[in-house]
């Protein structure tokens, strides 16, 4: 059941999720070589709860998983999509790049979700790290544009697999986005791809997704690691992450973590 929120609670949600985005933006700062997933870990929990909120990816577990997930952030390197734990501990070195994917209940207690990330440069990278990178944000981009109502979620895919496609990267699609705020995870499902018209929706005022498209500068296929957890690329290739929250308004969509 897909749950539409008031403009109330969307300005809840909108409160948390600027506080998120300055999260992420500190985080960012600290990217370098020598820094490590540990000390961004311990960072994202400091301010988060400085901040009034609480990590939503630390401890949970949907009907999918074995255990709970260990840690406040998903720190992926390099070949890492995209749910790689920020422990046990890894050091960043230059020409890597990193995906932060970072989610926050605010308030702490009984708030609502906000879910987005971004992938940084460590140091300096290749030229297609680079590219990938540049792509994937822009394809972001395109796909929140798409958000109003009467659209519909392939309109969301379509924006996203076109412009990837046509820069010679692929889209994974063994994972999507999702909708978002009274949970970590709600319905409906947001892919970056276009699928069967049968299975389309249309956005509605009240709806709030997390659109995040995962692209690929090989294949799009992934596997999961001996983790259990963390998605990898198939073919080693590099991958980017990013990530808003997004709610469909009457004249068409507010970006919630900005």
């Amino acid at each position: 059941m897909i749950i539409l929120k008031t403009e109330k609670e969307i300005e809840i949600i909108r409160q948390g999720g600027k506080r998120l985005a300055k999260i992420l933006r500190r985080l960012g700062k600290e990217i370098r070589p020598g820094v490590t997933t540990r000390d961004l870990e311990r960072l994202a929990c400091e301010i988060i709860e400085r901040a009034g909120g609480k990590p939503s990816f630390k401890g949970y577990q949907s009907k999918y998983d074995k255990k709970p997930y260990p840690t406040a952030l998903c720190i992926s390197v390099n070949d890492e999509v995209v749910h790689a734990p920020a422990m046990p501990v890894r050091i960043l070195r230059e020409g890597d790049i990193v995906g932060i994917d970072v989610g926050m209940r605010f308030p702490a207690k009984d708030g609502y979700y906000t879910d987005m990330a971004e992938t940084f440069a460590v140091g300096k990278v290749s030229s297609e790290a680079k590219r990938l990178m540049e792509v994937t944000k822009k394809s972001l981009k395109l796909a929140i544009k798409t958000v109003r109502p009467g659209s519909t979620l392939n309109d969301i895919g379509r924006a996203v697999e076109d412009y990837v496609l046509a820069n010679g990267f692929s889209v994974v699609r063994d994972l999507v986005g999702h909708g978002v705020g009274t949970a970590v995870h709600e319905e409906p499902n947001v892919p970056n791809f276009s699928f069967d018209e049968r299975a389309d929706i249309t956005l509605k005022p009240g709806m709030v997704i997390a659109i995040e498209p995962m692209i690929n500068a090989g294949g799009y296929q992934v596997y999961t690691a001996s983790d259990g957890l963390t998605i990898k690329t198939v073919d080693h290739s590099l991958s980017a992450h990013f990530e808003h929250t997004v709610a469909v308004t009457k004249r068409g969509h507010k970006i919630l973590t900005e």
